[in-house]
């Protein structure tokens, strides 16, 4: 009897199957790497770091945009590439040693930053704060269109809310941990020792991640060139997004398709309206953590647990905004955590003492959700599935405007008019953006 050939499974099915765990490892990645942002915060540890060195609110606040700008900017220019690679996890392993390097340099920075002027110091936290924000935006083009891959749509709320959790709840555990050994060993010491752990934390964060389980790898999944040349099995089902042909990108370049997507789009148009509006809510929590110092005369340690409710607010808003986005639509999901944001601002703007700085923290901390984590799934309902590397690009790279502007703003009115403007100007901006939302956007197209 002849041997009998079994049919290989749909891509589909091998994604459902490899679907626990991509999660598993995903959530471990997360963890350290949110560990890592604990240890290191740029809205409580390096502003304590940066105001060894400088009065300035503005000095100090930037940092807590250049980050996120290094995140958003390169990623329509990568649209291109992304949308043409066979396999995804390489550019990702990639990419990805540029964000979690500079965490050892800024070690050594602290080591020796007693022997360096503060402008230097202040320079350089910048450039490796920066390093670290292109290196995650170098990654997070082929990192989205991976979680497109790996992951079914009716899914991609629940992963990213999954994954940001786990990331916020380490980070919780992180910031604590820094305000103790920041007031143990007072210094730069301090500083250092924590800055190393951070280091660490994103190597054992980078481990995990490299056992993601891509279609097309050695582990067995069906290649994706096999899909290309059967264009018959590419499934039509809930799996896996259907691969783009060959060619899908090859003229004209990404820009032009860009510009045509933008005039088109009308629902696109005002989610980047909202996105943007968003980052004027964010922005009051780089300015908390000098309130509360100024005004309250806050410790490190009171300050690390500030950090970790704004985590913890984000390790509960980010599992249940993306499974109520899944359930019930993203828009009316960003929609709650913005006005979140605008509360946040408000409980500020009244505090008569730093307890009044939690809730501000925790409030912002769903905005946050809002502002970063719900727009990851709804970039991918926007859009072909050739098109979607560009929509994702466009989203994060046309939001990275306001991210430096809206701290820069926030500076301003601090130094100029206080505090109180600054907190004012967030309220507003969570208003605004909530009211930007135009519902149906969040859906997956049809």
């Amino acid at each position: 009897m002849s041997a009998i050939t079994p049919s290989a499974p749909s891509t589909a099915d091998e994604v459902e199957s490899a679907l626990g765990y991509n999660f598993a490892v995903h959530t471990v990645d997360a963890a350290f790497f949110g560990l890592a942002i604990g240890l290191a915060s740029w809205i409580t540890v390096i502003p304590l770091f940066l105001a060894s060195q400088t009065d300035s609110a503005l000095a100090i606040g930037m940092i807590a945009s250049i980050q996120p700008l290094g995140w958003h900017l390169p990623q329509l220019l990568t649209a291109k590439r992304v949308a043409r690679l066979p396999r995804l996890m390489p550019m990702v392993m990639r990419m990805t040693i540029i964000e979690r390097v500079p965490f050892f340099v800024l070690a050594a920075l602290a080591l020796v930053a007693g022997r360096l002027s503060a402008s230097a110091v202040i320079g350089s936290t910048y450039l490796l704060v920066a390093l670290i924000g292109l290196g995650g935006g170098l990654t997070a083009t082929p990192f989205q269109s991976l979680v497109g891959k790996i992951v079914p749509m009716r899914r991609h709320g629940l992963f990213y809310g999954i994954k940001t959790a786990s990331a916020n709840l380490l980070l919780a555990l992180g910031a604590v941990a820094a305000g103790r050994i920041l007031d143990a060993r007072p210094g730069n010491i301090g500083f250092a020792i924590c800055f190393a752990l951070a280091g660490l934390a994103t190597v054992l964060s980078w481990l995990a991640l490299s056992r993601t389980r891509e279609p097309g790898s050695a582990d067995g999944l069906e290649p994706r060139t096999a899909l290309l040349a059967s264009p018959g099995r590419i499934p039509a089902g809930p799996g896996a997004l259907p691969p783009p042909p060959a060619d899908a990108m090859a003229a004209p370049d990404a820009l032009p398709r860009a510009g045509a997507i933008l005039r088109r789009d009308t629902a696109f148009r005002r989610f980047l309206i909202a996105r943007t509006l968003a980052q004027v809510t964010t922005m009051a929590a780089a300015y908390y953590t000098l309130f509360a110092i100024r005004r309250f005369g806050a410790s490190g340690e009171l300050l690390g647990w500030m950090t970790a409710v704004f985590a913890l607010a984000q390790v509960l808003g980010n599992p249940l905004l993306g499974w109520a986005g899944d359930r019930w639509g993203h828009v009316s999901a960003m929609r709650l955590g913005l006005l979140a944001g605008s509360l946040g601002a408000g409980a500020a703007i009244l505090a008569p003492n730093a307890g009044w700085l939690f809730v501000a923290y925790f409030l912002t901390g769903l905005a946050n959700v809002a502002a970063f984590t719900l727009p990851l799934s709804m970039n991918l309902r926007f859009g072909s599935p050739t098109e979607r590397p560009i929509y994702i690009g466009l989203s994060s790279t046309l939001t990275a405007p306001s991210i430096v502007l809206a701290p820069l703003l926030g500076g301003w009115l601090v130094e100029r008019y206080g505090f109180g403007a600054a907190f004012l100007l967030a309220l507003i901006g969570g208003l605004g953006a909530s009211a930007s939302l135009q519902r149906g956007m969040g859906q997956p197209p049809a």
